[in-house]
């Protein structure tokens, strides 16, 4: 597969990753880099800015909440300085609204976290018009639920009584839910 994969990733290797998350972006970069790949990290919206600016990659993976901001800065970044370059963004807080506003903004594609070599390669190099494989492993009803009350959280600016009412559910019971983590 690796030597497939060279040939898909063109002449221009350079990825760049920005994650906060060090064990996971170090098991990303090493992982990419035997794909073919030319990585270079940061663990900030502030460092990826910065990497995306002076040395404009090729790729890039972005995680949405950084310690430091939102991940939408560092795509923005890319799409001004190299256009033609591809964008994933990956949450890890289904946020499916700020990942679809990172679609509208330039970025490829978005994938939910844990998301493996495998599927951030597959929608890094996946075509224009093709749609990558439907993942292995979809979202369950109680996980689709979740990211319905995350996105309607979202678009209500975090304000848990306006979320509730338009739930149409108690703003107790929505906060007892908002403070657990999402289901698999």
């Amino acid at each position: 597969m690796a030597e497939n994969a060279l040939q898909e990733i063109g002449s221009d290797k350079s990825l760049l990753l920005v994650d906060d998350d060090e064990p996971f972006l170090r098991r990303l970069a090493k992982a990419m880099e035997k794909r073919g790949f030319e990585v270079e990290t940061a663990d900030s919206v502030a460092s990826g800015s910065a990497i995306a600016t002076a040395r404009p990659p090729a790729y890039a993976v972005v995680d949405l909440r950084l310690e430091d901001g939102n991940g939408l800065d560092v795509v923005e970044v890319l799409r001004e300085k190299r256009p033609d370059s591809r964008v994933v963004v990956l949450t890890g807080y289904g946020a499916i609204a700020t990942a679809v506003a990172a679609v509208k903004i330039g970025a490829t594609d978005y994938l939910s976290k844990p998301a493996d070599a495998s599927d951030v390669m597959n929608a890094l190099l996946s075509g224009e018009d093709e749609l990558p494989p439907p993942p292995e492993n979809p979202m369950s009803a109680d996980r689709v639920r979740w990211e319905h009350i995350q996105r309607i959280y979202e678009l209500c600016d975090r304000n848990v009584s306006e979320t509730a009412r338009r739930l149409n559910m108690h703003r107790r019971t929505l906060q007892r839910i908002l403070a657990k983590r999402s289901p698999r």
